[in-house]
C-alpha cells in the first residue's frame, strides 16, 4: 500500500485545538433539540465561510453544507450531525448545560449533549480548517455536512428531502464518525453492517376508569400494560433464535395521575434494534400480536392503538471504501489504536446518504473515555458501569479525543483527495 500521510495538513492541529475547545464547550453548554439546531447551524455556518467554503444554510430546516473546492479530483462528503437530547445534564463540569427547550408535544424539557454530537461539531469544523489552510497536499472537492436531527431519525432525510441529491454533486465517498464509550485515542471500524435498524413504536391500551376503591367497575389499563409490558420480553427470549439479534426496550409506561383513580387508558413506547429484515418483521409483527392479545384478555373497550415513532434504516459500510479507510488509519494511528470491531446495536441516520445517494459510505467511531479510568474498568471489570451516550453523565474527556475525530476526519479523507490520488 502507498504511503498516506497528511503530514502537512494536520501539522497545525496543535495551534487550532484552543480554538476548537472553546466551540466545543460553547455548544455543549448551549445544546438544541432536534429540529431546532440554529444555533449550532449559524456557528458551523460561520466558521465555513470564514474557512472560503460556499455555504448554503437551511438545508432540512436547519442542515449546513459547506464546499470547498480545491482543482480537480473526487468529491468527498464529510458529515457530523447537531442535535442535542431532551436529558438533564448530570456531569457536574464547569461548561454543563442548563438550558431547557421546548419538544414536539410543547412540554419543557432539559437539554443536554448527552450523545457526543457537539464533539461531532467541533472535530468537523477542525477538519474543513485544516483542509482549507493546507491546499497543496490534496486536489478535489470537500463537501463538509452538518446535519440536524439524527437523535429523531429526521435530519438526514429531511436534507435529502430538500434537494441535497439535486443541489450538490455527488460525491465518492460518504464519511461519518461518532465518539463512544472507548479509550480516547481509539478508533474501531468494519465492514458491512455498523449499526442496527431501529423501530420506535407509542402504544396506547384503552380501560375503563373508576374509583381506586372500586377496581370491579373498571378495565385497569395499568395492569393491562404492565402484563404486556412483561410479556413484550419474551419476544427476544423465546421468539428470536440464540444466533440471531434482537433487542426490545421499554422506555415509557405512563398511565394515571393520583394513586386512588384507576384512569382510562395507558401509554407504552417501545424501540426495537435488530440487523436481519426477518427477525425485524417478525418482532414487530410479535407486538402487535401480544399488545392485542393483552387487550383481549383484559376486555379493554376497544383495540389498542399502535404508532410508528420513528425509524432507523441499518448502517452497511462499504467493503472496498471501509478497507480504504482502515489501511488510512493504520498508517497515521499508534500501533494498537485501531481495531476491527463488531456491529453495535446503536442506530443512525447517516446510512441514508449513501444508500440513496448510491455512493459508497464508511461509518467509523472514536474513543470518549480517560484511557486509564478506561483501562482501570476493563481490569476491574466494570466497563458496563462507565457512563456511555444518552447517559446524563456522559462527557468525552476533550483530549485526546478532539484530536483524534479531527485526525481521522483528515486522514479519511486524504486517502480519496491525495493530490494524484484515483478515486
Amino acid at each position: 500500500m502507498s504511503e498516506n500521510k497528511p503530514t502537512e495538513i494536520i501539522a497545525s492541529l496543535a495551534k487550532l485545538l484552543p480554538d476548537l475547545e472553546a466551540v466545543y464547550k460553547d455548544i455543549h453548554a448551549h445544546p438544541e433539540l432536534s429540529m431546532q439546531e440554529t444555533r449550532t447551524a449559524g456557528i458551523a455556518a460561520d466558521h465555513l465561510k470564514a474557512a472560503g467554503f460556499e455555504v448554503t444554510s437551511g438545508v432540512g430546516k436547519t442542515g449546513v453544507v459547506g464546499i470547498l473546492r480545491n482543482g480537480d479530483g473526487p468529491t468527498v462528503m464529510l458529515r457530523a450531525d447537531m442535535d442535542a437530547l431532551p436529558i438533564k445534564e448530570a456531569t457536574s463540569l464547569p461548561y454543563a448545560s442548563s438550558v431547557t427547550g421546548t419538544d414536539p408535544s410543547g412540554n419543557t424539557v432539559p437539554v443536554a449533549h448527552s450523545c457526543g454530537h457537539d464533539m461531532h461539531v467541533a472535530c468537523l469544523i477542525g477538519a474543513t480548517s485544516l483542509f482549507a489552510k493546507s491546499r497543496d497536499p490534496w486536489k478535489g472537492t470537500l463537501m463538509a455536512v452538518f446535519q440536524p436531527g439524527e437523535e429523531t431519525a429526521q435530519g438526514a432525510q429531511a436534507m435529502i428531502d430538500d434537494n441535497l441529491f439535486k443541489r450538490f454533486a455527488k460525491p465518492d465517498v460518504v464519511l461519518g464518525q461518532h465518539v463512544m464509550s472507548l479509550p480516547s485515542g481509539h478508533l474501531d471500524w468494519r465492514t458491512g453492517v455498523v449499526t442496527s435498524a431501529a423501530d420506535s413504536l407509542q402504544i396506547r391500551l384503552f380501560g375503563r376508569g373508576a374509583h381506586g376503591s372500586m377496581p370491579e367497575a373498571s378495565i385497569d389499563p395499568v395492569v393491562m400494560a404492565a402484563s404486556t409490558v412483561m410479556r413484550l420480553q419474551t419476544i427476544v427470549s423465546r421468539e428470536v433464535a440464540p444466533t440471531d439479534a434482537a433487542v426490545v426496550t421499554i422506555g415509557v409506561l405512563q398511565a394515571g395521575t393520583k394513586e386512588n383513580v384507576i384512569p382510562d387508558e395507558a401509554v407504552i413506547k417501545l424501540n426495537v434494534r435488530t440487523f436481519d429484515e426477518g427477525v425485524r418483521k417478525h418482532v414487530l409483527a410479535a407486538i402487535e400480536r401480544i399488545v392485542n392479545a393483552e387487550a383481549a384478555a383484559a376486555g379493554a373497550p376497544k383495540s389498542p392503538e399502535i404508532i410508528p415513532l420513528d425509524r432507523y434504516s441499518l448502517v452497511r459500510n462499504d467493503v472496498d471504501a471501509t478497507n480504504k479507510v482502515a489501511g488510512a488509519f493504520r498508517q497515521n494511528f499508534p500501533d494498537g489504536s485501531v481495531e476491527q470491531t463488531k456491529p453495535t446495536m446503536a442506530s443512525e441516520d447517516f446510512g441514508c446518504f449513501g444508500a440513496e445517494w448510491h455512493a459508497p459510505a464508511v461509518y467509523w467511531f472514536f474513543g470518549g473515555d480517560d484511557p486509564a479510568v478506561y483501562a482501570n474498568a476493563k481490569k476491574e471489570g466494570t466497563i458496563s458501569s462507565l457512563p456511555t451516550n444518552h447517559n446524563p453523565r456522559f462527557a468525552p474527556v476533550i483530549h485526546p479525543t478532539m484530536e483524534t475525530g479531527v485526525k481521522a476526519l483528515v486522514v479519511a479523507a486524504h486517502a480519496w483527495l491525495a493530490a494524484g490520488t484515483a478515486s
